[in-house]
């Protein structure tokens, strides 16, 4: 898996040097001493690697990242640099890494490296997710956004809706969705230390946990990007996309034409379909079912305030949605699957929703026109083949969850019982 992710790496530093820009590879090696482009997610990081710490390890960690950014802001305050925090948290998971070889030894060094990896793999999935947008905006000049806006008739338009009523809550309401949208991660990061609370006390991870399903996402997510390269409205149909938007008409109004394949620059990210955003915030909501009250309504309102955030700010069409729905219960139906061991209900579930979403995507591209002239059918459609595969997924799931075995009561023994003296 090391040498599988470090190739992988590899291949996109290469390719993203191909049109002159640093790769995943760079960009972080230059956060170690370089204002990194996001604090909050390298010391979310940390935190996920601290799961195999001690208590007296985690207060020593936390202690040293904050030393070191305190030491990094004067610095930078002092030469009038970029001011952002984070370098600390980095430089103690390197430090971990080199304790690691030269302090520990056998399972312990295994577990403390598991630690070490899970937290970097956070931070390179991000950067990683950087190059390939590059790769995308380079490689696909011509767009799908005329069909799948057509198809969007047939659920109302939502990106419309939802971007007149964000527009009309005024700054606040916009600012909130736009910290939900942007620490996304760090969420996820909150609902994995959940699920990982234990892993310092029984010295192994779980079988499954949320990373597994977050990190896999956003490794094949980017494929359907380059298949199906969609900008997004706020691009397409908005004032964000200059000359090369067909009109700015988000979100005022919403007209049918027939579709057509539309070039676009080569800066903005084909990134919309399916919306990695909503398949990330599905896998948050249905992993922070097993928690804690707080854990669940925080789980719920993530989910809730990322889909308006997708929507209200023009990133994504309501088809995008449904479809990051499907994608993010199809992937976690089948690390499921793989971490119990593979059955006939698991390949089913993972089987149906594999052509459901293959469905979509082949709708959107070829049977947009027909959607958008008849939302009546349509729109239930869409919606009714969605529910299905979240239907499938709490049947099938729940069969999998341990039953609780039943207390026998015992029965009073029959024949002469001792009597008191």
């Amino acid at each position: 898996m090391v040498v599988v992710a470090l190739g992988f790496l590899i291949v996109l530093e290469i390719a993203a040097r191909h049109y002159g820009q640093p790769g995943p590879i760079t960009n972080q090696a230059k956060e170690i001493i370089f204002a990194p482009k996001s604090g909050p997610l390298l010391y979310a990081s940390m935190a996920l690697m601290m799961v195999v710490l001690t208590w007296r390890e985690r207060a020593i960690a936390m202690a040293a990242a904050v030393g070191i950014d305190i030491v990094f802001f004067l610095v930078r305050w002092a030469v009038d640099a970029k001011m952002m925090f984070g370098n600390g948290a980095l430089w103690v998971i390197v430090a971990c890494v080199v304790i690691a070889f030269t302090r520990r030894t056998g399972q312990e060094r295994v577990l403390l490296l598991k630690g070490v990896g899970l937290g970097l793999l956070l931070v390179a999935g991000r950067k990683t997710g950087d190059a390939w947008l590059l790769i995308t905006s380079k490689t696909r000049p011509a767009v799908l956004d005329q069909y799948v806006a057509t198809a969007d008739h047939a659920l109302g338009n939502p990106s419309w809706l939802v971007g007149r009523f964000v527009k009309s809550t005024g700054p606040i309401g916009a600012h909130i969705l736009d910290y939900v949208y942007i620490q996304l991660a760090v969420a996820a990061v909150l609902v994995a230390i959940y699920q990982l609370r234990n892993v310092s006390t029984e010295r192994r991870f779980p079988a499954h946990h949320l990373v597994r399903t977050f990190l896999v996402i956003g490794l094949l997510g980017p494929a359907f990007y380059m298949i199906f390269p969609v900008v997004g409205p706020i691009f397409a149909y908005g004032a964000d996309g200059g000359h090369w938007a067909v009109a700015n008409v988000w979100p005022n109004s919403a007209s049918i034409s027939v579709p057509h394949h539309m070039p676009f620059n080569e800066i903005t990210p084909r990134n919309c379909m399916p919306s990695l955003h909503t398949a990330w915030a599905t896998t948050i909501f249905i992993h922070s079912r097993k928690g804690p009250k707080l854990l669940q309504i925080a789980g719920a309102f993530w989910w809730i305030a990322t889909l308006g955030a997708t929507l209200g700010f023009g990133y994504h069409y309501g088809t995008d949605i449904i479809a990051g729905v499907v994608f993010a219960l199809t992937i976690e139906a089948a690390l499921r699957s793989l971490a119990r061991g593979w059955d006939r209900a698991g390949a089913q579930l993972v089987a149906y929703g594999a052509v459901i979403f293959t469905a979509l995507l082949v709708s959107y591209r070829y049977l947009s026109t027909t959607m958008a002239e008849h939302p009546w059918i349509f729109g239930p459609l869409l919606m009714l083949a969605t529910f299905s595969v979240i239907h499938y997924f709490i049947r099938t799931t729940k069969q999998w969850e341990p039953q609780a075995v039943p207390v026998r009561k015992l029965e009073p023994q029959a024949g002469p019982q001792p009597e008191l003296v």
